[in-house]
């Protein structure tokens, strides 16, 4: 029996990467999965890989009217709503001095708006459920500063906090919000990067989409007494900078 059987998820930025291996793996445990995304072709073709009650819907996340028919559609279709993965997200490069405010703006737009918006749009459904789990993909940029990407950093740290608000809010609703920050995972964001760029890392691989996938699953199914908080995947970064201890030091 799956883990997500009758239960309807939603995940966006859901094509590729991160959200692709979320929409397998929810698919996979018995979840009738909305596979949301701006780019049609790909997350289509996700959809009819995964046959049976799976769908695509084009979603727009900084879009407020996108959200209100996806979830709309989405509840008609298969039901109310009863997981929420918010996994879409753009990074976009530039100092604090040299990122355009357009640029800035966007990224907030997408990143942290997005995610905002799919929760205020979805929880009456979550309601309708029964109660439910919202996966809010932040990132270790949500945890430490990383320069020139000031506003990817900004939008990663406040949806981490916004996780944290809307984790109180919902509560008495049944609805538990927790963010996951990946590090370093092999994706479409980090193709140009190579092995040296993790070969500092305490565990010094990149992290691979699927592992961020199999917690999300446990936040929904498994981690049913926790809300608020951040699950970390990053191989060891955040834990500190190496230190080799002798005896006696």
């Amino acid at each position: 029996m799956g883990r997500l059987n009758e239960r309807v998820a939603i995940v966006t930025g859901g094509a590729r990467g991160i959200g692709a291996a979320v929409a397998r793996l929810f698919a996979a445990e018995g979840a009738a999965v909305t596979v949301a995304d701006v780019l049609d072709t790909e997350g289509a073709e996700l959809a009819a890989e995964l046959g049976g009650p799976a769908r695509y819907a084009h979603l727009d996340v900084s879009t407020e009217d996108d959200w209100q028919k996806v979830v709309a559609e989405t509840e008609g279709e298969q039901g109310p709503v009863s997981v929420l993965v918010n996994n879409a997200g753009i990074l976009e490069w530039g100092t604090i001095e040299e990122q355009t405010l357009a640029s800035f703006r966007r990224v907030i737009d997408v990143n942290l708006q997005g995610a905002w918006l799919g929760m205020r749009t979805a929880a009456p459904s979550l309601r309708r459920a029964g109660g439910g789990a919202i996966v809010n993909i932040s990132s270790i940029a949500g945890i430490t500063g990383y320069a020139g990407i000031g506003g990817y950093v900004a939008s990663k740290w406040g949806l981490r906090g916004l996780t944290k608000a809307a984790a109180l809010e919902l509560a008495p609703d049944g609805i538990r919000v927790c963010s996951i920050h990946p590090g370093a995972v092999r994706t479409a964001m980090t193709a140009d990067f190579d092995d040296s760029f993790t070969a500092a890392q305490p565990l010094p691989r990149f992290g691979e989409p699927e592992e961020v996938a199999r917690m999300a699953l446990f936040i929904a199914t498994e981690a049913t007494f926790s809300t608020g908080v951040e699950f970390v995947l990053d191989g060891g970064v955040t834990a500190g900078p190496p230190t080799t201890l002798t005896a006696g030091h």
